[in-house]
């Protein structure tokens, strides 16, 4: 039980929630310390609480929650006028009464009429009390760090409560082994990794154990979690343990996040909601993305699951869209070879980019006119160019625009002659939409074979791109 409201409570129907049955519920409350003022029912989705129902508190401090449809299962608040809130689990049982004093709202709480919700409550009790035991004894270790035999005792007490908590769960996946209580404290859970053993005279052992440890844990991350049960969307934790795997457990690299999207969403067949939710989570967090390079696995998903036609949900306007999005953002993959440009020179000549004979080179296209661009271009040329260009380093140096005079005077403002300088003013090599033109200056490296190895970088992170480039 959380003491105060952190996440703010939406509307219901920002979320579209199936009906599970006909039967409805009635959910008697009973408040001591609250009269004539309402009480919220909410519940959890992807790290949001939303509104489910309101009602009025009698004078006698009753509340009831009823409506014809049954409410799909998974953790529930009852939030208080005072910003305080209780959390209940709520499963296929749901015509309870809950009564409770606001002066100790778990403590003081009983449950009538529902077998989960009252094996939930007990187990918060006992939550709560193993937490404060914890607390304890984690302050006396502190409190006695100088005392080497204290600290081992204690500590093998914080590990006997440890253990107790690893206990209760254990009993209550196999005493309760088809509800939904079981189901939520399972997927609670981390995988246990085993002790590995070592050959004999290892090298470096602590690194291949630490190795060992995580490719098991990579392995194991979902063992616990049953992606057949779209309850568990309904829970605080179910989001957070998918952000946590995508963003500390994988490496972020494009190909093994798309991949292991594509597995957890491959688990969800058969689960509507699931199989929905998942497919537009991990869609959009690729899509956001910030990481040079994930746009591939956003490309991915998009070419498996909407443009393949499986995201049914989705409009015909928003497919569109994402068809187009793709067509542009394909061409400029990381590790696809860069598109060949032949253009023209300020001098005259015709230059091609596949012709340049480097070991990387930095493809930029921009415009005298653009604000960023004034600063970045020479920033580009002394402290990348000049620099770098004795290790084979060039500049394909592509003028966007179309006035020949503008485009003279800035070269020779900035002293850029060292650049291949090339523009196309009728617009024949379609370098904007092979290029993803959206804004300038874009800035594209490629090593030795024109294949894309970085863009979008700012100039500053040039420099230390390079060089690992150049190492490799």
């Amino acid at each position: 039980m959380r003491k105060h409201i952190t996440l703010l409570l939406l509307l219901a129907t920002a979320i579209a929630l199936p009906a599970t049955a006909s039967r409805g519920h009635n959910i008697q409350v009973q408040l001591n310390g609250f009269q004539n003022q309402e009480l919220i029912l909410g519940y959890y989705f992807n790290k949001r609480m939303y509104v489910t129902d309101t009602v009025p508190i009698s004078g006698t401090g009753l509340a009831v929650f009823q409506q014809e449809e049954a409410l799909p299962g998974g953790l529930y608040l009852f939030y208080l006028p005072n910003g305080k809130y209780f959390d209940v689990l709520i499963n296929d049982e749901q015509n309870f009464s809950i009564q409770t004093d606001t002066a100790d709202l778990v403590g003081k709480m009983q449950i009538t009429g529902a077998k989960e919700p009252g094996l939930f409550l007990a187990y918060q009790r006992f939550l709560m009390q193993k937490q404060k035991e914890s607390e304890a004894l984690r302050n006396e270790i502190k409190a006695n760090e100088g005392q080497q035999a204290r600290v081992a005792d204690l500590s093998q007490q914080l590990q006997k409560v440890n253990q107790e908590v690893a206990d209760y769960w254990d009993r209550a996946v196999q005493e309760h082994p088809e509800t939904f209580f079981a189901s939520f404290i399972k997927a609670m859970r981390d995988p246990e990794i085993p002790d590995f053993e070592l050959p004999a005279n290892t090298s470096n052992p602590d690194s291949l154990l630490q190795a060992k440890r995580y490719h098991y844990y990579k392995a194991h991350y979902f063992d616990n979690i049953d992606f057949q049960d779209e309850r568990l969307l309904r829970t605080p934790f179910f989001v957070n343990k998918l952000e946590q795997y995508f963003e500390r457990v994988l490496p972020q690299i494009p190909d093994t996040v798309s991949e292991a999207s594509i597995h957890l969403i491959e688990q969800s067949r058969g689960n509507e909601e699931m199989f929905r939710f998942l497919v537009q989570f991990l869609f959009n967090r690729a899509n956001e993305s910030k990481i040079m390079g994930m746009d591939a696995a956003m490309v991915a998903l998009a070419e498996r699951y909407y443009l393949s036609g499986e995201a049914d949900w989705s409009t015909d306007e928003f497919l569109e869209q994402l068809r187009t999005r793709v067509r542009e953002i394909k061409p400029t993959l990381l590790g696809n070879t860069a598109r060949d440009l032949q253009m023209e020179s300020l001098d005259g000549p015709i230059y091609r980019l596949h012709e340049v004979q480097a070991p990387v080179t930095v493809l930029v296209f921009y415009e005298p006119s653009c604000g960023h661009c004034k600063t970045a271009i020479p920033k580009l040329y002394k402290e990348v160019f000049l620099p770098y260009r004795n290790k084979g380093v060039q500049v394909f140096a592509v003028y966007s625009m179309a006035d020949k005079e503008e485009w003279q005077g800035f070269v020779d403002q900035h002293g850029l002659h060292d650049w291949l300088n090339v523009y196309d003013p009728y617009h024949q090599t379609r370098f904007r939409a092979y290029y993803d033109i959206r804004s300038t200056p874009m800035i594209y490296v490629l090593d030795r074979d024109k294949k894309i190895a970085a863009k979008r970088l700012d100039v500053e992170q040039l420099p230390g791109f390079i060089d690992h480039l150049l190492k490799q």
